[in-house]
């Protein structure tokens, strides 16, 4: 999901109060485990980070647990995109752009009202906010995708990244975290 935030609406030249949820589709090839080195993709030179809340489904409606992920997204490829009125799958749904935790199951799970959700690059701070900044919460996320698709047992929604975005180089190690849940590591390697 994107548009999730207010400050992030603004920081990409959106207006908060006027912005409808917006969604789009990684393949499970776009999905990385923890620990893992990345290929600097192809076809990009602004490879951006975005952490997020992960929600897991076991049915239609029902949670099976949360995870912290990091939505890769090549910048320059979305921003052509959107500058010619075109779709920008591209941009997002790429081999490895989806870097996910271990997933800790919703009896498990903490309170995540209040939790703060960050992600480090480099060791510096870029991302840091608060899972109570979300526009829509994880339950509204639902109801609206299920108004267009069907959902079920084994979707995973990443439910949109905090204000703080920025880019990533060949050489760099990010981290992801929510407060209460794993964390997410990947470090990125010339492609």
């Amino acid at each position: 999901m994107g548009k999730n935030y207010k400050k992030h609406v603004a920081e990409m030249g959106g207006d908060p109060k006027k912005s409808a949820p917006v969604f789009f589709t990684k393949s499970r090839e776009t999905i990385v485990q923890n620990g893992s080195f990345i290929p600097y993709p192809p076809q990009t030179d602004n490879l951006h980070y975005e952490v997020e809340l992960v929600v897991a489904l076991k049915s239609s409606t029902e949670i099976f647990g949360y995870g912290t992920a990091i939505d890769m997204t090549r910048r320059d490829i979305q921003a052509l995109a959107k500058s010619k009125g075109g779709p920008w799958d591209m941009a997002k749904n790429f081999d490895q752009s989806a870097p996910c935790s271990a997933l800790t199951k919703i009896e498990q799970a903490p309170d995540l009202s209040h939790a703060i959700i960050s992600l480090r690059k480099n060791g510096l701070v870029m991302q840091n906010s608060c899972l109570n900044h979300m526009i829509w919460s994880v339950e509204e996320i639902i109801k609206h995708l299920s108004a267009s698709v069907t959902l079920g047992a084994g979707d995973i929604i990443l439910t949109g990244t905090p204000e703080g975005v920025g880019s990533v180089i060949a050489g760099g190690t990010i981290i992801g975290a929510v407060e209460g849940l794993a964390s997410i590591e990947v470090s990125f390697t010339h492609g």
